[in-house]
């Protein structure tokens, strides 16, 4: 049984209520939700939109990364995420990002370092974003980056003194 954490997030519609959704399909899914945080509102990272609503999950998983990978896709798909429209918002505004109903990303697959065209692990850019250390802190704060060894409260603690 591995410890999968995930963020979910979203700025489309009823995000808080897809957050939800999400983290029920999750459950179903991927594997039991073990513990989450609240659901944080945050300014846009990256690009000017409407806020974004996120949530951190640990998920107990008999799945293997790439499985997890596969589902965590086809739910945000499910949920009405639609890459096309992103990448046409995208290159309409030149920005490297955009809105979306629904993104569910992968920040840590046990202490599993992985890095393939499809996925790396852990995320590569989680001491980068305060978006992702602030709910990943309340639930995970001693879980220590497989590569660094800096626990997710010390990369916090860093990033807000930044």
């Amino acid at each position: 049984m591995a410890s999968v954490v995930l963020i979910t997030g979203g700025n489309v519609g009823d995000a808080e209520q897809t957050l939800g959704e999400a983290a029920r399909l999750i459950n179903a899914e991927v594997g039991r939700v073990v513990r989450h945080s609240q659901i944080y509102r945050t300014k846009a990272w990256g690009f000017e939109a409407e806020d974004f609503r996120n949530q951190v999950l640990v998920v107990e998983s008999e799945l293997e990364p790439m499985q997890v990978l596969d589902v965590v896709n086809d739910i945000e798909r499910r949920l009405g995420r639609d890459r096309a429209v992103e990448q046409m918002e995208k290159s309409a505004t030149g920005a490297r990002y955009a809105s979306r109903s629904i993104d569910i990303d992968i920040l840590f697959y046990d202490d599993l370092v992985v890095e393939s065209e499809r996925l790396t692990l852990p995320h590569p850019r989680i001491a980068e974003r305060e978006f992702v250390l602030e709910p990943l802190a309340e639930v995970a704060a001693r879980w220590r980056h497989p590569v660094s060894g800096v626990s997710v409260q010390q990369m916090y603690d860093e990033l807000r003194q930044r």
